[in-house]
């Protein structure tokens, strides 16, 4: 039994939830680059070469090493692959590189055996690798349970062995898309089935006296993939284990989606202090991974630092007027196994309640003076109609603070002024004040429909907000620009939840991003061009987590990213991104779309590309596109339709999880694809512009 210390307390899966606290695990040895205990988050992805292709697989682990990469994961699907993994390895090491190498398993016990014996890590699906998934529903009797298990017991303990013989690592990794049959006749397709499935291998690995294990849960939802990893390690901490986590998004997509998706997932729980090691899964090169999880991280690692400094200040007395660093509570209401959407009154039958949240942009800064300016805002205006036509990202709020625009807003878009600005329009109809906390408890006028109060979340344990006035027009703008201004905001909502208020809440999220030029504006075309999607990206990743954290909880009525330095367009478009990723607000097509590797049977980036081209319009489906049976049905389990490899230019396509068309051309496959949609009555044609 693993005799390292356990800080979670019991029915708690972290630390903290009002602090970053990082969740210390078992240090566990991967070639020469531990993972767990004190050792560094660390950063890895994997191969889309054959890897039958030495060379190729080779060129292309350098160049995920010289991304980042401090791990490199290959697929060996038979015998044959994990034999020629020892090939690579060689030529790695001739080259100078030793990176840990580990083999991705699937379905092939005898080809993990081999592998363990030549790589540093194996990874198995307790899925499928030595289960069954048919699809078949089976009723198991405590007995036959049991039966099965020691079956798989049987086909599990020779890899085992081989690994405490080799010092081999073994990632047991869950995914919700291939939970078997026998977990999914007992516990459904649910983050607990996630649980059991990786735990019940975990306890056979314990009775063998193996404990060099890293784990993983992932989903291609991000609200799953949250709740099954801390449910995992409430579970863990209750058996007296705390092995590291290895975090991933499976399937996350490309793009903006796909780096979005990811944040939300893996940066909900690098805020819970959980992870170890991350991979971010996007349907592009393996190299464009590396850079992506890196920056998910250095905020951890520079979080920690500021941690440790603010402590030392504390301690010395030397500054008696820093702010409290945390909140000390204790929630009760709060299940963060399971999603529940906080309960909040309707305001002026716009916001709260049961309706989806709302997206708020400043536009305080711009040129309000040309109708056009409302066109990144989602309203797309036509001088030659003189008329504004909505787009499926359309904002809600527009914040002017006190700037009055010289056109007529669209009617269904609501303009937020600063109190006092406000005061002096003579015609308020879809205008609304935004107070500040002091101004909102002065005897002042006050809108009849709604009133927004901004304020920081310190501001719960003052005597302001004690004496603030309640009505249903009331509506809060919870502001941080802190550097764990999530957990904070957090806090805010456990303490409302305490005090027992139901005011709908707007959270917002201030961004200063540095450039990377010498001066601000100064540089070449390109190197702007490069300025500018770095700063995007980053935008991207952090306000995924940031706000996507409190979203998968259900907290938030609204959503409001403050980042002067971007286009209102990316702003716009990111925050669509996170309310799509954390299943909020549907305003796209989504698509489910696995990383390509070794096994995938057709260009997953051109293929994606062209699926996208013709269904983008197709709002709120879920589209899935699998390079190979191993992410067919399983892996995308949450999609509405699939597209998935079944051979060499073969597709089979899939309705759910049941296939409806086998091994057809790929020249056919997405035809039949549209077809298949519209014969099920979900097909629109799309709007010509």
């Amino acid at each position: 039994m693993n005799t390292d210390a356990v800080k979670v307390l019991p029915g708690r899966y972290c630390n903290s939830l009002t602090e970053y606290s990082r969740f210390v695990t078992r240090e566990v040895n991967i070639g020469d680059v531990p993972m767990g205990g004190n050792n560094p988050i660390r950063i890895q992805s994997m191969t889309t070469t054959d890897t039958m292709d030495t060379i190729g697989t080779v060129e292309q682990s350098i160049r995920m090493v010289d991304a980042g990469c401090e791990y490199v994961r290959i697929t060996a699907p038979s015998i044959k692959e994990a034999q020629n993994l020892a090939e690579i390895k060689k030529q790695l090491r001739a080259r100078g590189y030793t990176v840990p190498l580990v083999a991705d398993i699937h379905f092939t016990p005898n080809a993990a055996e081999v592998a363990a014996r030549i790589v540093e890590k194996v990874r198995v699906n307790p899925g499928n690798y030595a289960d069954k998934k048919k699809f078949d529903q089976i009723d198991y009797t405590d007995l036959e349970y049991q039966g099965e298990l020691e079956r798989i017991f049987q086909k599990f303990t020779p890899l085992v062995k081989v690994c405490k013989e080799y010092g081999t690592a073994m990632r047991i990794g869950t995914n919700h898309g291939s939970l078997s049959d026998r977990i999914m006749s007992r516990y459904g397709d649910t983050p607990q089935g996630m649980v059991e499935s990786a735990m019940e291998f975990m306890r056979m690995c314990e009775r063998l006296n193996f404990y060099n294990l890293v784990i993983s849960m992932k989903s291609s939802n991000p609200q799953v993939m949250v709740q099954a990893y801390r449910l995992l390690v409430e579970t863990m901490v209750a058996e007296g284990m705390n092995y590291p986590l290895h975090l991933g998004v499976t399937e996350a997509g490309d793009g903006e989606d796909g780096r979005i998706k990811s944040a939300v997932g893996i940066g909900t729980l690098l805020e819970d202090g959980l992870g170890d090691t991350v991979r971010v899964s996007l349907t592009e090169e393996p190299e464009a991974e590396a850079p992506v999880a890196i920056e998910l991280v250095r905020r951890y690692t520079l979080r920690e630092k500021a941690k440790g400094e603010r402590q030392k200040v504390e301690a010395s007395g030397e500054n008696k007027n820093l702010s409290p660093l945390t909140f000390d509570l204790s929630p009760s209401k709060h299940n963060p196994y399971e999603y529940k959407k906080r309960e909040t009154y309707e305001a002026n039958a716009f916001i709260g309640g049961h309706l989806v949240p709302r997206v708020v942009v400043d536009l305080s800064k711009k040129n309000l003076k040309d109708p056009a300016v409302l066109n990144e805002a989602g309203y797309l205006y036509s001088p030659l109609l003189d008329k504004y036509n909505m787009a499926e990202q359309s904002v809600d709020f527009v914040y002017l603070a006190d700037e009055l625009p010289s056109f007529t807003l669209p009617g269904n878009l609501k303009q937020l002024y600063n109190y006092n600005t406000w005061l002096k329009l003579t015609d308020k109809t879809n205008c609304h004040p935004a107070f500040t906390l002091h101004e909102y408890i002065g005897d002042v006028d006050r809108s009849s429909k709604l009133n927004l109060v901004r304020l920081k979340p310190a501001d719960i344990d003052s005597d302001a907000f004690g004496s603030i006035q309640l009505d249903n027009s009331l509506v809060l703008v919870l502001e941080t620009d802190a550097l764990h201004g999530m957990a904070e905001q957090r806090s805010f909502f456990f303490k409302m939840e305490e005090l027992g208020l139901d005011v709908p809440v707007i959270v917002k999220r201030s961004y200063v991003f540095e450039s990377e030029s010498r001066e601000s504006g100064v540089g070449s075309q390109e190197e702007q061009t490069q300025d500018l999607e770095l700063k995007t990206q980053n935008l991207q990743l952090y306000a995924s987590t940031d706000l996507g954290a409190l979203l998968v909880d259900g907290f938030g009525d609204g959503i409001w990213i403050d980042a002067p330095e971007l286009p209102t367009n990316v702003i716009t478009s990111t925050a669509f991104g996170i309310l799509q990723a954390t299943r909020s607000r549907i305003s796209k097509t989504e698509y489910i779309s696995c990383p390509s590797c070794g096994r995938t049977l057709f260009d997953l980036m051109v293929t994606t590309q062209m699926i996208r081209s013709r269904t983008s319009h197709l709002k709120g489906l879920k589209i899935g596109i699998m390079g190979c049976i191993v992410n067919g049905p399983g892996e995308m389990a949450d999609a509405d339709y699939g597209y998935v490899g079944s051979g060499t230019d073969k597709i089979t396509l899939y309705r759910g999880k049941e296939a409806v068309k086998k091994n057809i051309s790929s020249a056919n496959a997405l035809d039949e694809l549209i077809n298949i949609i519209k014969g099920d009555g979900n097909w629109i044609d799309a709007v010509q512009e």
